[in-house]
């Protein structure tokens, strides 16, 4: 009876577990977009993470569409070995302000294509950057991306966030947006850094550290010095030497004569 018992749990164990892995496995193997401190207004470096999770072809292609309704005004690709990539841009329905100026067409799609050793393998995945601002006054930003694989076979992540938040079968790549910060100057009116700002701050940050330190050096130089200097005094022995004598009192006159 005790070996019944046991061998029906183990099928049941089995049974959950080869469930849960095809319920779980849809759900691991989209492309995501991540920037951790993306901010609303602000520049960001986005990273969208492409897994290959066909078992006999590679991922040779990745197409990656950047949302029109809220154009990015600057957007810059980092280079990576083994793939070409191309920004394509669009005329804008309605010019956005950047930087003071009016800009009618922005980037709204980039294509990253495999060459040489640079597909995508089964089990692997690979990491595609980029730099990309001012981020929209939004919570999220939907990207929607197609993969192509060796195979001919293309799966379209392009279905939006539902309103109950239940996953899809093939989510678009979503990046959730931090509030801004308003109690800095430099956010003064909602607005985000730029570039430049970003890297001046940095700048600034780095050169006070390092002028503290120098003066913490400084003023323990000084203070090695000033202690140096009080032990070689002359009246540097005053103290425990003072006291060596301090007991021999001179007898007074005529202490000696006996009356």
């Amino acid at each position: 009876m005790i070996r019944s018992l046991l061998q029906r749990s183990a099928a049941i164990g089995g049974t959950v577990a080869v469930l849960t892995l095809v319920v779980a496995a849809p759900a691991s193997a989209h492309v995501t977009v991540s920037s951790p401190g993306a901010t609303q207004g602000g520049y960001a470096t986005v990273t969208f993470k492409v897994p290959n999770e066909s078992d006999t072809a590679t991922t040779t292609k990745l197409e990656v569409n950047l949302p029109a309704e809220t154009p990015f005004a600057s957007v810059s690709v980092r280079p990576l070995p083994g793939w070409t990539a191309v920004a394509e841009k669009s005329k804008l329905a309605t010019p956005v302000e950047a930087h003071g100026a009016s800009i009618s067409e922005a980037v709204t799609k980039i294509t990253w294509t495999a060459s040489g050793d640079g597909p995508i393998k089964p089990g692997q995945f690979q990491a595609f950057d980029v730099s990309l601002g001012p981020l929209p006054k939004a919570n999220q930003v939907v990207f929607k991306a197609l993969q192509t694989y060796s195979d001919g076979n293309v799966v379209r992540w392009i279905e939006e966030p539902s309103a109950d938040g239940t996953e899809s079968e093939s989510p678009a790549p979503v990046l959730a947006l931090a509030a801004p910060v308003e109690d800095t100057p430099a956010r003064a009116g909602g607005r985000g850094l730029t570039e430049e700002e970003e890297q001046s701050r940095v700048d600034n940050a780095t050169a006070f550290g390092l002028g503290g330190v120098a003066l913490g050096l400084a003023g323990m130089i000084m203070g090695l010095l000033a202690y140096r200097r009080a032990g070689r005094s002359p009246g540097a022995g005053a103290g425990p030497g003072a006291g060596a004598g301090a007991d021999k009192v001179a007898p007074a006159a005529g202490a000696d004569k006996v009356d």
